[in-house]
């Protein structure tokens, strides 16, 4: 028998400008591909909650998720604490799934320039 539980998936992406697009068009990626590395379906999806930090302004990333699917998962946004020198334009985010995989099985998703905050995933 196998049994479901809780598991946190963390992901990251740059965005290019401040603007409702690009922050959407990001969004969209990183959780497709939070989804697609993980085998998890919306269906899975407990809850997301996304940081962005203070330069992205245009649009909040959960707008954007609940228009790919995401429309009945509970969704949160916040600011990333500014931390002098930290990567700008980035949008983090971490999701909680149901799923029968082990910790050590799941594979985050740090894509475009913030592959360099976890170089040490493939």
């Amino acid at each position: 028998m196998t049994f479901s539980t809780v598991r946190a998936i963390r992901g990251a992406i740059t965005v290019d400008e401040n603007s409702v697009p690009a922050i959407s068009d990001a969004t969209v990626e990183v959780l497709t591909a939070m989804l697609a590395r993980n085998g998890v379906h919306t269906d899975d999806v407990i809850s997301v909650f996304f940081t962005s930090t203070a330069d992205l302004t245009a649009t909040f990333p959960a707008t954007a998720a609940r228009d790919a699917g995401f429309a009945d998962v509970p969704l949160m946004c916040a600011s990333e604490i500014p931390v002098p020198d930290s990567m700008a334009m980035t949008i983090r985010v971490m999701m909680h799934v149901s799923t029968d995989k082990a910790r050590s099985d799941i594979r985050h998703a740090y894509l475009r320039d913030a592959a360099s905050l976890r170089s040490d995933l493939d």
